[in-house]
């Protein structure tokens, strides 16, 4: 199971929201370059850019973050968050996204999403599924669509998706334990998806049941940045599988 860092922007600082509620935000460090090198330095390879301004205004606004920790570092970005044309999936890509992550766009305009999985191909486009109540949230979860989850899911890998990420909302910023009733149920009615975990990891013992439950990869940001987990006992948990 790969271990995928994230880092949230807000006015270009690097913050972590609760249930992504903006008025519930606090700031990690001023420079998320900073927090990419310390995560490379402990052995993480990939990152999780999360563009929470694009993510409410509806394009890509934090591209030159990207573009600065693609320069600097090796990490291997996906970026999401404002992705709305084709123009912002240019954007992060010239500017160093290895993937786009795409959210709302999936939702409102399901033509041109997979118009960018015959163009750009399914490696290159990470579908987000955000929930609450189990209804989908777009627009940096401002919004909640009347969309049935298993026949969006359905849907969206018949029209060729490789890789899912899904947060269930109430979990994220919690440090309350994954919905691992959730990824389990994901995982059993769609084996050959890569399904990555995201929101309310907190622990070591977290990573191992989700590692259990055949996760492809696991989102983490709250429990780096609080310290329940450090980054040299995920170090270590690398080195031990």
């Amino acid at each position: 199971m790969q271990i995928i860092a994230a880092i949230d922007l807000i006015d270009g600082k690097c913050v972590r929201l609760i249930q992504g509620d903006y008025k519930r935000k606090k700031i990690y460090n001023k420079d998320p370059l900073d927090v990419a090198f310390l995560l490379e330095d402990h052995g993480i390879s990939r990152l999780h850019l999360v563009d929470l301004d694009g993510a409410k205004k509806g394009k890509v606004i934090h591209w030159k973050v990207l573009e600065k920790i693609a320069k600097f570092t090796h990490l291997i970005i996906d970026f999401g968050g404002g992705i709305h044309t084709d123009e912002d999936v240019r954007i992060v890509f010239e500017n160093g996204g290895c993937m786009a992550t795409v959210g709302s766009i999936a939702v409102k305009d399901p033509f041109l999403f997979k118009k960018w999985i015959h163009i750009y191909g399914s490696e290159k486009i990470l579908l987000g599924v955000d929930v609450r109540d189990n209804k989908i949230a777009v627009n940096g979860w401002t919004k909640l669509y009347e969309i049935p989850f298993w026949d969006f899911l359905k849907e969206k890998k018949s029209h060729g998706v490789r890789k899912i990420f899904c947060t269930d909302i109430y979990k994220d910023g919690n440090l309350s334990g994954p919905s691992f009733s959730l990824y389990e149920e994901i995982l059993k009615r769609f084996p050959d998806i890569e399904f990555i975990a995201s929101g309310g990891v907190r622990n070591i013992e977290d990573l191992k049941k989700l590692d259990d439950l055949g996760c492809h990869g696991v989102i983490i940001g709250k429990a780096i940045y609080e310290n329940k987990i450090s980054l040299s006992e995920l170090r270590d948990w690398k080195e031990d599988k």
